[in-house]
């Protein structure tokens, strides 16, 4: 039971961690978690690097500060996202998906429902929020006492093929565990994701890790020790609510809802 209370309290973490860094016992436990995934015949195709070096990872921070500011000045960030926002209790009790965004700077408040709009991204600009979104973001990532990169091997990750798709699978199980187990050490992960929006920076992250032709970057992920006290950044939302059994689990066909029993 500890470990299915553990998987359901599972968090991301959109706030700093602290400075310490992350002891090596617990990185190889988290390692060993990650070896410990289901694989297509016992595969084992991710590669791992973990990255403790101050320089790298400013880079890295660098990178996605850029990357987090291009796409909201772009507009791009909005747009290709927009079906995911919430932006109340109720729309987020209905639906029970998405990401309800419910902490904004003050003078963006009033035009919560407006802010993905072509006059809220006007605003956005002239406040500078995409500067400051992505000075935060290099700030969170910079701050991060560990980088994790996640890589396949591509005699394994051959996309259009079966194997491509046994592979993705196998890496999402070691990501889970990995995700699952941090919070049994204190810890928190968080994806690194704005640097896979621009090629142009993806593809200077891979060259900063010095990824080999055989294998594929994958995924960058930060993790660090929790502080007790979590300050909000300045856009933030909640995302705890799940979908209830009937809106995607089927009993028998896929025309037959599954009905909750109360506990």
């Amino acid at each position: 039971m500890e470990l299915i209370e553990g998987m359901l309290a599972r968090r991301t973490t959109n706030g700093p961690f602290r400075p310490d860094g992350v002891s090596r016992e617990h990185q190889h436990t988290l390692m060993r978690a990650a070896q410990a995934a289901p694989s297509h015949f016992n595969s084992q195709p991710w590669r791992f690097v973990l990255i403790e070096n101050p320089q790298t990872i400013e880079r890295v921070a660098q990178l996605s500060g850029e990357s987090m500011t291009d796409l909201i000045e772009a507009g791009v960030f909005f747009e290709r996202y927009r079906k995911y926002f919430r932006f109340s209790a109720q729309e987020m009790d209905e639906r029970r998906d998405g990401i309800h965004i419910d902490h904004l700077p003050g003078p963006l408040r009033p035009f919560t429902r407006q802010i993905f709009s072509d006059a809220g991204l006007k605003l956005m600009r002239q406040l500078g929020v995409p500067k400051k979104l992505g000075e935060d973001n290099r700030k969170l990532v910079a701050g991060s006492p560990l980088l994790l990169a996640a890589l396949l091997d591509k005699t394994e990750y051959r996309p259009g093929e079966l194997s491509g798709f046994y592979s993705v699978f196998g890496l999402g199980a070691a990501i889970e565990n990995v995700w699952n187990a941090v919070g049994a050490l204190g810890m928190g992960i968080q994806f690194i994701s704005t640097p896979m929006e621009i090629p142009r920076n993806w593809q200077a992250m891979q060259a900063l890790l010095k990824v080999p032709p055989e294998l594929e970057l994958m995924a960058v992920y930060r993790l660090g020790y929790l502080p007790e006290d979590q300050a909000r950044p300045s856009i933030d939302w909640s995302s705890r609510h799940r979908k209830r059994l009937e809106q995607f689990v089927f009993r028998e066909t896929c025309e037959a809802p599954e009905v909750e029993v109360s506990p």
